[in-house]
């Protein structure tokens, strides 16, 4: 997908006040339990499939129910979206919400595919 200017340079100027991991990072870790890991997608990208046991919690809803899914803002967090930019704002967003520990996957289920990692159909 081509980006915006103004998303891409949206992305860019956030990008440095968010922690990024690569797919590989996160599949060494998990499912040990060292988070939790959320899927920021749109529900109609969820038909590709997902990160298996990863949460769905929308981009464009994860600041309203986030503190009612994760109240303590301590959990540690990994979020991820189709590429990584979309879990770089919801990051940040979080973060400014007071989030801790959380963290934005770069790549995103892209990547995570493309590294031929297992994921999820759609239930």
């Amino acid at each position: 997908m081509q980006h915006s200017e103004g998303f891409l340079s949206l992305v860019n100027r956030v990008r440095p006040c968010v922690r990024e991991v690569d797919v590989h990072w996160v599949k060494a870790r998990y499912p040990e339990g060292e988070f939790v890991l959320l899927d920021v997608r749109e529900a109609d990208e969820l038909r590709s499939g997902k990160l298996p046991g990863a949460t769905h919690l929308g981009k464009g809803v994860i600041e309203r129910d986030i503190e009612q899914l994760f109240p303590d803002k301590e959990t540690p967090l990994v979020l991820y979206c189709g590429g990584g930019f979309r879990s770089i704002l919801a990051a940040d967003n979080l973060n400014k919400m007071g989030y801790q520990q959380v963290i934005s996957m770069d790549g995103g289920f892209r990547g995570w595919k493309e590294a031929g990692y297992p994921i999820e159909n759609p239930s």
